[in-house]
């Protein structure tokens, strides 16, 4: 097959593909993301075509491009567009991926000079710090917002002329130029685009690399994720959150007592008789009392937790001991102590700020 005849069939349905992912009402469903690697493999093709037939050279300059391939200056841009709507891959190589390939698309026009000058100036910064590159540079809030109206008018006038040079019927472009132009107007816009699509890639990986690095699920989680999916999960499997009666009693040890051999699984208690398992059985649902009031209050009693000499007997002052001369000094220096305290410190004398 004719090289030129196959990228452009490639191209062609890619762009188809394009657009209807543009319209798609549903981004994270897995049919968007089979059509959205349909769409990226068709343009790593023909990129790889336009390679290998050497499309692009830089010896040439804009005028040397044809007007047919012309178009084919924006399979990078494409690329790099479809790349940033991956959602199913690491993020991370996802996003990285549409920044080599807005690269690429810089860069070829950069080799053909099709790049303004404010545009030129852009792409240096983007050279200088690929993850750090901004749009708007300064802090100042107002210089921010001229920015941003500035860019958004830009956008609007390429916008207008994209649908003006495309309403032209075809009867009056005459030649090639209008198409041409057409293509031109694209590229412009695309390259705006690239711009804020860069800025918002430097962005999201400043945020992507504060976060912690999850481990990447090994073969055995994959195969119980496959065992789940099939439905080829174990008996003791249950949806319950809260555990079952035999897993509360048994401490999730269910199962037998004794294996086919005779030998104890785990631990179990022999009951005295039959009498013993019917009375643990039919017994009510509350606990009974396992002491009388009088065995509580002498435990209590025991643990301190009675307090004796309560009542009328609390309020009577205690009787001094006059055989203990130690205690009898220290009540006396006490009482002296205090004596001396309320004549060097008179009632009322700390006031002095509501005195006449």
């Amino acid at each position: 097959m004719d090289p030129d005849t196959n990228i452009r069939t490639l191209f062609t349905s890619a762009k188809i593909q394009r657009n209807e992912l543009e319209s798609s009402p549903s981004p994270t469903s897995s049919v968007y993301q089979e059509s959205l690697q349909t769409a990226i493999t068709s343009l790593e093709d023909c990129r790889k075509i336009a390679d290998r037939i050497s499309l692009f050279s830089p010896n040439e300059t804009e005028d040397d491009i044809s007007s047919g391939d012309l178009q084919y200056l924006l399979i990078d841009y494409y690329l790099a567009d479809l790349m940033i709507k991956d959602n199913d891959s690491d993020r991370k190589i996802a996003l990285r991926r549409a920044q080599a390939s807005y690269e690429c698309y810089l860069s070829l026009l950069d080799t053909y000079s099709m790049l303004n000058a404010r545009d030129r100036k852009l792409y240096e910064r983007f050279l200088e710090a690929r993850d750090d590159f901004s749009l708007i540079s300064t802090t100042d809030p107002a210089a921010r917002r001229d920015t941003k109206i500035a860019r958004y008018k830009q956008e609007n006038e390429l916008k207008l002329k994209l649908e003006f040079l495309a309403k032209i019927p075809l009867e009056l472009q005459g030649d090639d130029a209008a198409p041409r132009e057409i293509v031109l107007a694209e590229i412009q816009l695309c390259v705006h685009h690239t711009f804020h699509s860069l800025d918002i890639i430097g962005q999201e990986l400043q945020i992507l690399a504060l976060m912690p690095n999850t481990p990447s699920p090994g073969p055995e989680d994959r195969a119980a994720d496959n065992r789940e999916r099939n439905g080829q999960r174990g008996d003791d499997y249950s949806d319950r959150l809260d555990p079952s009666l035999s897993q509360l009693l048994n401490k999730g040890k269910a199962g037998p007592i004794l294996s086919k051999d005779g030998k104890p699984l785990k631990p179990f208690t022999l009951l005295d008789s039959r009498q013993t398992v019917r009375d643990g059985i039919f017994r009510p649902d509350h606990s009974l009392p396992t002491m009388t009031i009088d065995e509580y209050l002498a435990e209590e009693k025991r643990r301190g937790g009675i307090i004796e000499r309560g009542g009328e007997q609390s309020s009577r002052p205690a009787v001094p001991d006059e055989d203990n001369l130690e205690k009898a000094d220290m009540e006396t220096m006490k009482s002296r102590e205090w004596d001396e305290f309320t004549e060097s410190n008179p009632k009322g004398s700390g006031n002095t700020l509501n005195r006449g």
